[in-house]
């Protein structure tokens, strides 16, 4: 009976999120960091491929929700330059399931209904041959989509982004195909992963789980200097739900709001200080 009661107060307070956030401005781009597999396998006594597992099995609805919700680019940190010490045997089951997922979303019918296009950001060359094909398969599958943007940051870190981004300028304005004064933001943008396609947008939210508050080198240009949100919760990636990315863009949508109430209370006062002169 308490079970029965705990869903009905879930599905009370999720059905008012939902109302909630519909009412607002929903964030285009939300970037998450999935923290906490490894934790919640041994929270269960369990192996960490576990953890792995029933963290994309989150993954696959935290997809859904952000379709639902209206969201139109969802940057996911699947694999970053730091998880390469990781024990072999580890990486080489995360890369097979990782590729095991994208070989799902091409036959999956919600990919094509949705007309949703996968990139993959990061430095590919560090993955194996079997995730290297996936990716190409899932990069061909959906390349004329535009309905619904799944970015997988994938052996990515974002100071090493700038790096390459940077390094691709510099080999341009050698070659003469690029004067140093052309050189602006969005010609860095344009450089960022993924390599020779469009930029990705800059970020309007960023969540993280599993109890840590730092954005561990994940999207550092396109997060930065944006007025981007921030959302840091407890659960471990698995456990995550769909009330959190719900709370997270309220969170969004709350500071959104206070910074219009900001930006007008300035006008007003920039108005009054005309007048008195």
């Amino acid at each position: 009976m308490l079970k029965f009661m705990r869903h009905i107060l879930y599905r009370g307070y999720e059905r008012l999120l939902t109302q909630e956030v519909a009412s607002g401005t929903v964030p285009r781009h939300a970037a998450v960091i999935m923290d906490g597999n490894r934790r919640y396998a041994s929270s269960m006594k369990r192996a960490i491929r576990f953890g792995h597992a029933r963290g994309a099995d989150t993954t696959e609805k935290v997809i859904d929700w952000s379709w639902e919700a209206g969201i139109e680019h969802l940057t996911i940190y699947a694999f970053s330059t730091e998880n390469l010490n990781r024990s072999e045997n580890e990486i080489e089951n995360l890369f097979e399931l990782i590729g095991l997922k994208f070989d799902e979303m091409c036959e999956d019918e919600r990919t094509h209904a949705r007309r949703m296009r996968v990139r993959i950001i990061g430095d590919i060359s560090k993955v194996s041959p079997f995730l290297q094909a996936s990716i190409e398969k899932i990069e061909r599958t959906t390349r004329d989509y535009d309905g619904f943007h799944l970015n997988v940051a994938i052996a990515y870190g974002g100071r090493q982004d700038i790096v390459q981004a940077v390094q691709e300028i510099a080999k341009k304005v050698y070659n003469g195909e690029l004067e140093p004064d052309e050189i602006t933001e969005s010609t860095i943008s344009e450089h960022l992963y993924p390599v020779g396609g469009c930029a990705v947008p800059n970020v309007d939210l960023i969540i993280r789980t599993g109890g840590d508050t730092r954005v561990s080198n994940f999207l550092s240009w396109q997060a930065n200097g944006n007025e981007c949100a921030a959302y840091f919760c407890v659960p471990f990636w698995p456990e995550f739900r769909k009330i959190d990315l719900l709370r997270s863009i309220r969170v969004y949508q709350s500071r959104l709001a206070a910074h219009n109430q900001n930006n007008a209370s300035r006008i007003a006062n920039f108005v009054r200080a005309i007048g008195n002169v």
